[in-house]
């Protein structure tokens, strides 16, 4: 273990030069970012803000890290899950671009907390987060720290709910935009990003053959819909569950079949968390599950499987893969989890593609350019996605890829302008 200092916590400084090319490898995929990147070389627009990013430290974030150096921020990372760091990613960010990076993948929960400490002995003015845990420490903790901070930004879905939580309760100190919310963030992140780095993840930790299995999605927001349209692409028939009305409908309007958990438990090979609540699946799920069934989270936090749960109905438990842990219930049945519960696309897998991760990332830097030009008149609020960087990034995104698009006449214009014009 590389001793904890200058660089940060890292597993192994050698692992740099690896690091390295796994950041240029991702950078390919990566032109919005660029853009932004040699802009803010050339504007400063951070200059001498010191921000802490709590975030999945891939080859990915890496790029954005980067990019926000770039623009004149004394960045800091930690990791904002204990089995999402790519160890030669970290390594790179602490040994060759400076960046204090204090992330080791499968570090133990006191560790995790340890490493958000560090990061925010940076002494931040501006916070980055995916699943609020880095804000919840300021506001609990590190209190003494918020007059300090003009701003952040939070990346995704579960995140954003504690955030909004926090506000409605009067307890949100410093205004943090919800990048999450951001257009050409969930409708491409979430549904293509997850979708397919999920199935990845499942496939590496089991090696799956997906034609023909029961895939039991809990969740149809847009990591439900992308999870389900990759699984029924790959010849699964798909079960959905669901609390949400509108989108039960929508769900069976796609053509998948609509239950609750209780009755999906009896008919479920594959079940897949992507709620952003608590135990999704329960104790009695369990009771009734198929035996070898696989269950796998890819929700932020791992209580969308109360493995407490699974705990106490196990009579034993083995590791047999590096992902997978087998319990075998009283009556002799075996359940499979995979990942410990965590994220398994990215505990198992690499996490997203980068060339969707582009965008969000994209939406990250800007909105950290547009806090430091306005956080004097932002209130401790959840603010969306300006409509105007939203509109950019996907105007690059489609640049990027020399797609065109069609432009208005000045007639057309007009007439959508105006009222008078009948049948």
């Amino acid at each position: 273990m590389q001793p904890e200092g200058k660089l940060g916590d890292i597993k192994d400084a050698s692992l740099a030069d690896e690091g390295q090319r796994l950041i240029a490898w991702a950078e390919r995929e990566m032109p919005v970012l660029r853009l932004i990147s040699e802009r803010f070389a050339k504007e400063r627009p951070l200059e001498g803000l010191a921000l802490a990013g709590c975030l999945h430290v891939t080859s990915e974030t890496a790029n954005l890290a980067i990019a926000l150096k770039a623009g004149g921020a004394s960045v800091t990372l930690c990791a904002s899950n204990p089995l999402s760091t790519q160890d030669p990613v970290a390594a790179a960010l602490a040994v060759i671009h400076d960046i204090p990076t204090y992330a080791i993948k499968a570090e133990d929960n006191e560790t995790y907390y340890r490493h958000l400490n560090a990061a925010l002995d940076a002494k931040p003015q501006m916070t980055m987060d995916d699943g609020a845990d880095l804000v919840a420490m300021l506001h609990t903790d590190r209190q003494d720290m918020l007059p300090g901070v003009i701003g952040g930004t939070e990346e995704t879905t579960t995140g954003v709910i504690r955030l909004r939580s926090m506000s409605a309760a009067g307890k949100l100190r410093y205004p943090i935009i919800a990048v999450n919310e951001a257009d050409t963030k969930h409708l491409f992140d979430n549904r293509y990003g997850t979708g397919q780095s999920t199935l990845d993840g499942i496939t590496r930790a089991t090696n799956l053959l997906w034609a023909g299995k029961t895939v039991v999605v809990a969740g149809y927001g847009w990591c439900g819909r992308g999870i389900a349209m990759r699984a029924r692409g790959m010849g699964s028939q798909v079960i959905i569950t669901e609390i949400n009305p509108v989108r039960a409908l929508e769900a069976v309007m796609d053509g998948h079949r609509v239950m609750t958990m209780d009755e999906a438990a009896p008919q479920g090979d594959v079940f897949i968390t992507v709620t952003g609540g608590k135990h999704a699946l329960d104790g009695h799920h369990f009771q009734h599950m198929k035996d070898d069934a696989i269950v796998a989270n890819s929700g932020h936090f791992n209580v969308e499987v109360n493995i407490e749960a699974l705990e106490d109905l196990s009579t034993d438990k083995t590791r047999v893969r590096p992902m997978v842990e087998r319990y075998t219930m009283g009556d002799g049945r075996r359940i499979n989890l995979l990942a410990e519960g965590r994220l398994v696309n990215l505990a198992a897998a690499e996490g997203h593609p980068s060339a969707v991760m582009d965008m969000s990332f994209a939406n990250q830097a800007l909105c950290a350019e547009h806090i430091a030009k306005n956080a004097k008149t932002m209130t401790p609020e959840v603010y969306d996605v300006p409509r105007a960087i939203d509109d950019n990034v996907a105007a690059l995104k489609l640049a990027a890829m020399s797609i065109s698009m069609d432009e208005l006449t000045p007639e057309q214009t007009a007439y959508l302008a105006s009222w008078e014009a009948g049948t």
